[in-house]
């Protein structure tokens, strides 16, 4: 009997949304072949993660191998799946093998950051295969909100297993591939052994809905408005911005595309061949110059993000362009859990312009990308895995997925972040369990989360900051009075004196009958004056801020 194993790990986006990043590897326990699936990022808030640019998964496990690390597989553009091979590829130096449309957006990262283009390699799909060690891998056209996304097909002497990436049931995608269930039965044909499958939308009991399904409905809208029109969605949903090029150039509109990403998104599709007869568009400064009325935005920023179009249309002037009463803003997208605080502050800023706000209450104007739980059955039925692992999507995502497996006859598990797995037998076996953890992109650095970077960040935040400086002089006597700097405090207490004073002066009553073994020892001394500096704090403004002790000695 073969001592050899099949192990399946997420180092990110298992028991979360988004921050993908997953492990197979095969061979003999400890000296495993490993490949990579994915490696996304997350997007950061002001509450938890200030300042913060970007965070994705902690890859140090896979870096202290990545001798045995052989490829590194994209299974489609989204940012939370492609977003960090460029942060990573200097620690990890494998190569990454992409579809065209994919390929193209991860070599512009990569040059954005000066890594090597050339280690992205395009692939073509199904049947064609990659071998990356004991692995076959093939990429299967599968539908989603993006172009040109996939399955993967894992083969090993183990047997097969399915990835089956992010997706959706949708037979006419309008851009991208359709969904095709002969070819996944084909695939399913020799025997699959696991199917780690999404699970972001487990608990809508309803079958998915075509994007083909949207476009009379935003033709409609577009047509019967009055004003301008503007209406976001995100970026990489190709198909959507084609559904509403084409409804405000039906309706006699000239389009223009605002926003980076957006631009981006449309000229890679173009590039590489996924859109097609896409309606021309105009530059913002030709815009002003025509009726409003015969204008139509499509625009960045349906999550609220303060830098993008969206946003800055909110508030005022983007590009030239302005938003007036009797306009029309139409949110074509869903709002992810957590995103709410910044998408109704737009509305609100919106409403006050006296601007016409449409969101996707109605369910007119916005599906889904991934699958429902309908869809999901259906998808374990076509490929009839021994197993099913379920992955992305947040801890009761998980759990209700593995249920729905279970009753439907088949071996299911809750494997979190962490958590690998043996899928050699006939149910997947918990073998080991690794620390994992996130990275943040902070500003042009990489800090770990238990750096204390993000930590002191907060509590700076929360609770102010003070600097104290003293100077003592060659007898390690107190040279004047130390003085204090704040940050972020009241600048009177409930003494109704200035903070400052009261500080200062607590500070120098210590520093006068201080014993001299405490003024020689800097440690000593910085510990005791930022205790009564945070005590001052306390008693005067009820916090305790972060303190910063400067000692200068005059030697």
């Amino acid at each position: 009997m073969s001592n050899e194993r099949l192990i399946y790990m997420a180092l990110g986006g298992a028991g979360e949304i988004g921050m993908n990043a997953y492990v197979y590897g095969y061979g003999k326990p400890g000296e495993e072949r490993l490949i990579l699936v994915d490696l996304g990022v997350a997007f950061p808030d002001m509450d938890s993660t200030p300042g913060v640019d970007l965070i994705f998964a902690d890859v140090s496990w896979l870096k202290e191998r990545r001798d045995r690390l052989e490829a590194i597989f994209v299974t489609h553009a989204h940012e939370d799946h492609v977003g960090a091979v460029a942060l990573c590829h200097a620690d990890l130096r494998a190569p990454v093998y992409a579809r065209p449309f994919t390929a193209n957006l991860a070599r512009r990262k990569m040059e954005e950051r000066g890594q090597p283009q050339d280690a992205v390699r395009e692939v073509a799909p199904w049947p064609e295969t990659i071998t990356a060690g004991p692995f076959t891998v093939s990429f299967a056209p599968i539908s989603h909100s993006i172009p040109e996304s996939n399955g993967l097909v894992i083969d090993s002497p183990a047997g097969r297993v399915v990835h089956s990436g992010d997706f959706k049931i949708d037979p006419e995608p309008i851009v991208g591939e359709p969904f095709d269930p002969d070819l996944w039965s084909a695939i399913a044909k020799p025997g699959v052994k696991a199917l780690i499958c999404d699970s972001t939308n487990v608990f809508s009991t309803h079958p998915g809905r075509s994007e083909s399904e949207l476009g009379p409905a935003i033709t409609k809208l577009v047509a019967q408005a009055e004003g301008m029109v503007v209406a976001t969605t995100f970026a990489s949903n190709v198909a959507r911005v084609k559904t509403l090029a084409e409804a405000g150039e039906r309706a006699g509109r000239s389009v223009v595309l605002l926003g980076r990403a957006m631009r981006r998104m449309i000229e890679a599709s173009i590039e590489t061949g996924v859109l097609v007869d896409f309606p021309s568009v105009i530059g913002p400064e030709e815009a002003q110059d025509i009726p409003r009325e015969h204008v139509m935005l499509i625009v960045t920023g349906s999550q609220g993000e303060r830098r993008a179009a969206s946003a800055q249309l909110a508030r005022g002037k983007y590009r030239g362009m302005e938003l007036k009463e009797g306009d029309l803003f139409l949110f074509s997208s869903k709002t992810i859990p957590g995103n709410e605080k910044g998408v109704i502050a737009i509305m609100n800023q919106l409403s006050e312009k006296g601007v016409d706000v449409v969101d996707d209450s109605s369910g007119l104007y916005h599906v889904s990308g991934h699958a429902n739980r309908p869809d999901l059955e259906r998808m374990h039925e076509i490929v009839a895995p021994q197993m099913v692992i379920p992955m992305h999507g947040e801890h009761r995502h998980l759990r209700e997925h593995a249920r729905l497996a279970e009753a439907n006859g088949r071996a299911g598990v809750v494997a979190v972040n962490g958590m690998m797995l043996d899928l050699s037998g006939n149910a997947p076996k918990v073998v080991e369990y690794v620390e994992t953890g996130r990275t943040y992109l902070d500003g042009s650095v990489q800090v770990g989360a238990l750096d204390g970077v993000v930590r002191d960040r907060i509590r700076m935040a929360l609770n102010g900051h003070v600097t104290v400086t003293v100077i003592l002089d060659e007898e390690d006597e107190p040279l004047g009075e130390p003085w204090c700097d704040t940050m972020g405090l009241p600048e009177t207490g409930s003494s109704k004196a200035e903070l400052v004073e009261v500080m200062e002066e607590d500070l120098n009553q210590f520093l006068l009958r201080a014993d001299p073994k405490t003024l020689r020892d800097d440690g000593k001394l910085e510990e005791a004056l930022r205790r009564i500096a945070r005590q001052t704090a306390q008693t005067e403004i009820g916090r305790k801020p972060e303190v910063t002790v400067v000692i200068s000695r005059m030697r």
